[in-house]
């Protein structure tokens, strides 16, 4: 749609070199665009602001997701330069600010499958959750307690907000801290399930994951693996989860859950521990 749109702004190479696709999180659009195009970003935002009618922002990611916060620079490119918005999933709703916290609506698949999987009566522990997404939507849909883990005082704000707003207040408890500080938190051995969505850094949290989890519990482990063949990056991930790990573990399963480079993966293991 957005190359069809510039169709007479920009000539058949740069459009060729134009990314096809971006993210829209409620009314704000964020897309990327190359360098040998940045002369042009400003109209190439005003034309997409144009053409997506429940836009009301498009920015230019300037910088990628980095730091210890997980977040980005935005430059506005058309519209109103506010980056907080409504997002609405699975009958949830959620403020988010594009800039200030980590947010992908690409995960809403793997937010969905988790949510599946979790039982009543559990007790989750999200260690890098955010503005609370994968919590809200597990406590929303089962009867369980999320603990909600994220260093970012921002992103702990806006998840004590979303848990008002969706009223999950008692069940989804939002901890503002780091996640290797577990016996801080008092959560040492609390958990049935434990989400590791920090794919980048899965290895360095991995004994903490462990602390937090019961005996016989859960951890979905995330990580980013390089295949030659994407269908061996599944595997790979489940070799070097047991190369890692320091305590005996059962495989449930693993999968991909979204290319993130070429012949690059995000994955996802779900294991067993006993301890």
């Amino acid at each position: 749609m957005l190359k069809k749109a510039l169709e007479n702004i920009l000539s058949e190479k740069e459009s060729m070199e134009l990314f096809s696709s971006f993210d829209q999180v409620g009314e704000i659009i964020v897309l990327r665009i190359p360098d040998s195009l940045q002369a042009k970003k400003k109209i190439i935002g005003e034309t997409l602001l144009e053409q997506v009618k429940t836009a009301r922002s498009v920015f230019y990611q300037s910088s990628p997701v980095e730091g210890e916060f997980r977040t980005r620079s935005l430059e506005i490119l058309a519209g109103i330069d506010n980056t907080q918005t409504e997002y609405k999933e699975t009958g949830c709703k959620f403020i988010v600010d594009v800039e200030k916290a980590f947010f992908s609506p690409r995960l809403s698949t793997e937010r969905e499958r988790i949510a599946g999987l979790v039982k009543d009566g559990e007790v989750v522990v999200n260690m890098f959750g955010g503005i609370g997404m994968f919590s809200i939507l597990i406590a929303k849909t089962k009867k369980c307690t999320v603990y909600n883990i994220d260093i970012n005082p921002e992103a702990a704000k806006l998840c004590n907000k979303n848990i008002e707003i969706n009223k999950l207040v008692g069940n989804v408890i939002s901890i503002e801290g780091d996640s290797s500080e577990i016996k801080k938190h008092n959560i040492e051995n609390k958990s049935d399930r434990t989400l590791m969505l920090l794919p980048e850094q899965s290895d360095k949290f991995l004994d903490s994951a462990i602390l937090t989890t019961k005996n016989n519990g859960i951890i979905h482990y995330y990580s980013h693996i390089h295949a030659d063949k994407k269908s061996d990056a599944p595997k790979l991930s489940e070799q070097h989860f047991l190369e890692t790990t320091s305590v005996k573990s059962t495989i449930l399963g693993s999968k991909i859950v979204r290319a993130v480079g070429p012949r690059f993966y995000q994955t996802v293991v779900d294991v067993k521990i006993k301890k």
